[in-house]
């Protein structure tokens, strides 16, 4: 008991000690990098103790129900904490490697303008790390899971002057969005398998998960895809490869302990926890095993021909990380882990020493030129030999791929050029009226109609937000299409039995605030710069640092970010969705995946990038 009561500790270090750092002067860099430095180095010894600890008492798996945040008939939300090998080993490596990075990242990022921000993120995401590593169900490894994505975002974009690291980090959110609906998504089917929120405990028995599976062999089948998409989304798995390198945008100490060493192994991570669950079903993972394969060999030839160190280093890391899914394929677990912390230790360090290496290597071309060696690569035939070579050099075009993909909800919602603010109330107001009238009188509607009005209004919602995800003119359309999106959302499920009003608006609760404070702010800068729009990236937040903090905040109230109800409703919502209903889900799942990305969009586009004052404004910068 006293043990599983210590987990508790090592969540509230990190949370306490990024709360501190919020409050510190942004001039005062050694209290701004002591706060992280004593904060990380009580977290490093106190675990080291623990561990200790934990091995000499037998490693017992420890399991803590901590809070019960909402609890109806047939559905209960709750976090809950698990202790094992998996996180001992991703918690050491992890301590260790923040610690040392931070203690690195003191003198490294002296006298940057964004020394506060950069340790107030490394902090923020670190409490969101040790959420993840010590989840111990599905609920509270999604919590970890999304405040790594926005601290993925903050840190690539952390040179928010500039376009490049801007854009590359909406690109990178935008792919980690994919990943958060993909577990989301294996959530609601758990949901319906078990008819209850299970824990990484309870997955582990063999016995119950057979038992399951029986007879929903299709449902296991989903839950393992949905889960398999997640990881090799987090862990830059093909089709999924190319925004790794794009994330090394960041200062050097980020890409090290982020895309080098802890971050990109949360795929892996998710994969060891859930291995019980698909290890019966062949067919899972033999794709694995295909899809690392793939992703190894493919990986591999990109490292070679990149002229960027840090391209290289994160294309080897995900040929590395495709050989650890092969291995868990095989079920060599333990060898997995060994592999991660491996990997994890020499990737920071090529990161870190990556500036010296450039240094050394280009003195060395000069002094002492050596002529290349033979290889085996010699004896391949000359076309074949040219075509993987440019086929390398354009990285499989993988981000093509990845860009086609989205092409199709480019070209929807730029056929909705013509609406409007006005419009947009003529027409949709009185039709969410509509609405809401057909589901106060929903018994007397026939049953053949009933039926398809939840797939009608979520497409309706999917729809406005594709409008949204496109909209370059007007700010507060592309806001607004947003929060009704929302509404629409959870009309359609209203349809469906046992989801109360009272369900709604703890879903929509959140929506309003964030909708309202954000509109608010939207038209108080609109009155201030009347020529924002979302053309290009346009830098505000060097001129109003405030309003762009709360802005973001907003904006993360609106994708669902654990800090207002509408993240337990979104599960909530999803629980409520037939497990028959696949049409409704992918409409309601591509809905959440779009109106985050549009909301970071908005953002980015007004508050990040290079600030170009006017011709009668002095420059801020």
């Amino acid at each position: 008991m006293t043990m599983t009561l210590i987990l508790h500790f090592f969540i509230i270090v990190p949370l306490v000690g990024f709360l501190l750092s919020l409050f510190i002067s942004d001039k005062n860099e050694r209290l701004i990098s002591g706060t992280a430095f004593i904060t990380l180095g009580t977290q490093f010894i106190a675990f080291s103790v623990f561990l200790l600890y934990y091995l000499f008492n037998n490693h017992p798996t420890l399991n803590l129900k901590d809070i019960v945040l909402y609890k109806s008939s047939g559905y209960e939300f709750f976090i809950d904490f698990c202790f094992d090998k998996i996180t001992a080993v991703y918690m050491a490596v992890g301590t260790f490697l923040t610690f040392m990075v931070t203690i690195y990242s003191r003198a490294y990022l002296h006298r940057e303008p964004g020394y506060k921000r950069f340790f107030n993120t490394i902090l923020f995401f670190y409490f969101g790390y040790t959420i993840t590593v010590f989840s111990g169900n599905l609920e509270t490894l999604f919590v970890g899971w999304e405040i790594l994505g926005i601290s993925s975002f903050l840190l690539i974009a952390f040179y928010r002057d500039r376009y490049l690291p801007v854009k590359n980090a909406l690109k990178v959110f935008s792919i980690y969005r994919i990943g958060d609906v993909g577990l989301i998504l294996a959530m609601w089917m758990t949901h319906h398998l078990w008819h209850a929120n299970i824990t990484f405990l309870q997955l582990n028995n063999k016995e119950l998960v057979h038992e399951h599976l029986q007879n929903h062999s299709l449902i296991g089948v989903f839950i393992a895809l949905m889960i398999l998409i997640t990881a090799a989304a987090k862990s830059a798995q093909l089709p999924f490869s190319s925004w790794l390198p794009r994330a090394m945008e960041g200062p050097t100490p980020s890409s090290a302990i982020f895309y080098g060493s802890l971050s990109v192994h949360l795929g892996v991570f998710l994969l060891l926890r859930t291995h019980t669950f698909w290890a019966e079903q062949y067919s899972i993972r033999i794709l694995i095993g295909v899809l690392g394969l793939a992703t190894s060999l493919i990986a591999s030839s990109i490292a070679r021909v990149q002229s960027s160190i840090k391209s290289q280093v994160a294309y080897s890391s995900i040929s590395q990380i495709g050989l650890i899914f092969i291995e868990i394929a095989l079920g060599f677990e333990n060898l997995a882990l060994v592999h991660f912390a491996g990997n994890a230790f020499l990737r920071t360090y090529q990161l870190l020493v990556s500036p010296s290496v450039v240094t050394y290597l280009i003195r060395e071309q000069f002094y002492n030129f050596e002529h290349r060696e033979n290889t085996i690569e010699d004896s391949i035939p000359q076309k074949i030999k040219y075509s993987l070579y440019l086929l390398s050099l354009k990285e499989w075009y993988l981000e093509t791929f990845i860009f086609r993909m989205w092409r199709p909800f480019k070209k929807t919602g730029r056929k909705m050029n013509f609406l409007t603010v006005k419009l947009l109330f003529k027409l949709f107001i009185p039709s969410y009226i509509i609405g809401l009238i057909c589901l106060y009188y929903e018994n007397s509607i026939p049953t053949v109609i009933h039926d398809y009005l939840p797939v009608l209004f979520a497409f309706i919602g999917l729809v406005l937000i594709l409008k949204s995800y496109t909209e370059r003119k007007s700010v507060k359309l592309g806001w607004v299409l947003i929060i009704m999106n929302h509404f629409w959302i959870a009309l359609a499920i209203s349809f469906n039995e046992h989801f109360k009003y009272t369900q709604s608006l703890l879903y929509l609760s959140g929506i309003l605030v964030a909708g309202v404070f954000g509109f608010i702010l939207l038209n108080n800068l609109k009155q201030k710069e009347p020529q924002v729009n979302l053309h290009r990236f346009q830098g505000y937040s060097f001129k109003y640092p405030t309003m762009s903090f709360i802005f973001l905040l907003c904006c993360l109230g609106l994708t669902g970010f654990p800090i207002t109800p509408t993240f337990i409703g979104e599960d909530l919502i999803f629980s409520h969705i037939h497990e028959n209903q696949i049409i409704l889900a992918f409409f309601v799942a591509t809905s959440l995946i779009i109106d985050g990305i549009s909301a970071v969009r908005i953002y980015a586009r007004i508050f990040l990038g290079p600030f170009i004052p006017s011709k009668n404004e002095v420059n801020f910068i």
